[in-house]
Protein backbone atom coordinates (compact mmCIF):
# COMPACT_ATOMS: atom_id res chain seq x y z
CA UNK A 1 0.00 0.00 0.00
CA UNK A 2 1.15 3.20 -0.60
CA UNK A 3 0.95 6.75 1.03
CA UNK A 4 -1.65 7.64 -1.36
CA UNK A 5 -3.97 4.89 -0.38
CA UNK A 6 -3.88 5.62 3.11
CA UNK A 7 -4.51 9.34 3.52
CA UNK A 8 -7.82 10.38 3.24
CA UNK A 9 -8.46 12.79 0.51
CA UNK A 10 -9.92 15.56 0.35
CA UNK A 11 -13.44 14.82 0.02
CA UNK A 12 -13.24 11.76 2.43
CA UNK A 13 -11.86 14.37 4.87
CA UNK A 14 -14.24 17.30 4.07
CA UNK A 15 -17.27 14.37 4.57
CA UNK A 16 -16.27 12.94 7.90
CA UNK A 17 -16.13 16.71 8.97
CA UNK A 18 -19.70 17.39 7.72
CA UNK A 19 -20.91 14.46 9.17
CA UNK A 20 -19.71 15.29 12.39
CA UNK A 21 -21.00 19.11 12.48
CA UNK A 22 -24.62 17.22 11.13
CA UNK A 23 -24.41 14.96 14.11
CA UNK A 24 -23.69 17.51 16.32
CA UNK A 25 -26.67 20.02 15.18
CA UNK A 26 -29.16 16.74 15.48
CA UNK A 27 -27.51 16.55 18.87
CA UNK A 28 -28.38 19.93 20.08
CA UNK A 29 -31.81 20.03 18.21
CA UNK A 30 -32.56 17.09 19.88
CA UNK A 31 -31.89 18.50 23.36
CA UNK A 32 -33.46 21.68 22.72
CA UNK A 33 -36.77 19.45 21.59
CA UNK A 34 -36.47 17.91 24.77
CA UNK A 35 -35.85 20.67 27.23
CA UNK A 36 -39.03 22.23 25.53
CA UNK A 37 -41.01 19.56 25.55
CA UNK A 38 -40.29 19.78 29.55
CA UNK A 39 -41.51 22.81 29.36
CA UNK A 40 -44.85 22.61 27.69
CA UNK A 41 -45.71 19.45 30.15
CA UNK A 42 -44.99 21.84 33.11
CA UNK A 43 -47.23 24.58 31.38
CA UNK A 44 -50.12 22.19 30.43
CA UNK A 45 -49.66 20.61 34.38
CA UNK A 46 -50.00 24.34 35.70
CA UNK A 47 -53.17 24.70 33.49
CA UNK A 48 -54.80 22.05 35.43
CA UNK A 49 -54.30 22.86 38.02
CA UNK A 50 -55.70 26.52 37.26
CA UNK A 51 -59.00 25.21 36.04
CA UNK A 52 -60.51 25.25 39.53
CA UNK A 53 -59.37 28.95 40.50
CA UNK A 54 -60.60 29.96 37.14
CA UNK A 55 -63.67 28.84 37.68
CA UNK A 56 -64.30 30.55 41.24
CA UNK A 57 -63.12 34.05 39.52
CA UNK A 58 -65.51 33.58 36.51
CA UNK A 59 -68.42 32.77 39.00
CA UNK A 60 -67.15 35.95 41.34
CA UNK A 61 -67.25 37.90 38.11
CA UNK A 62 -70.50 36.88 37.26
CA UNK A 63 -71.61 37.28 40.40
CA UNK A 64 -70.20 40.93 40.89
CA UNK A 65 -71.39 41.36 37.43
CA UNK A 66 -74.67 41.52 38.12
CA UNK A 67 -77.77 40.19 35.75
CA UNK A 68 -78.06 41.86 32.44
CA UNK A 69 -81.34 43.39 31.20
CA UNK A 70 -81.37 39.91 29.37
CA UNK A 71 -81.17 37.45 32.25
CA UNK A 72 -83.28 39.73 34.63
CA UNK A 73 -86.26 38.13 35.73
CA UNK A 74 -89.74 39.91 36.17
CA UNK A 75 -90.34 37.01 39.39
CA UNK A 76 -86.61 37.86 40.79
CA UNK A 77 -86.22 40.44 43.48
CA UNK A 78 -83.16 42.81 43.43
CA UNK A 79 -80.31 42.13 45.46
CA UNK A 80 -77.48 39.47 46.38
CA UNK A 81 -77.36 36.86 49.33
CA UNK A 82 -75.51 38.16 51.93
CA UNK A 83 -75.68 42.16 51.12
CA UNK A 84 -79.23 42.88 53.04
CA UNK A 85 -81.01 43.64 49.93
CA UNK A 86 -81.74 40.62 48.97
CA UNK A 87 -85.87 39.47 49.61
CA UNK A 88 -87.14 36.05 50.09
CA UNK A 89 -90.31 36.25 49.14
CA UNK A 90 -92.06 38.89 47.03
CA UNK A 91 -95.63 37.31 47.52
CA UNK A 92 -97.60 38.88 50.67
CA UNK A 93 -100.36 37.04 52.30
CA UNK A 94 -103.89 37.66 51.89
CA UNK A 95 -104.04 38.70 55.64
CA UNK A 96 -102.57 41.91 55.03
Amino acid sequence: MSQADEDPTFFDRERDRLSREITSGFEELLSSTNVLNRKLEEVLGMTKEYETIAALWQSFYQLMRGPTEDEVDEEQPPGLPGTGGHVVSMKQSKNS
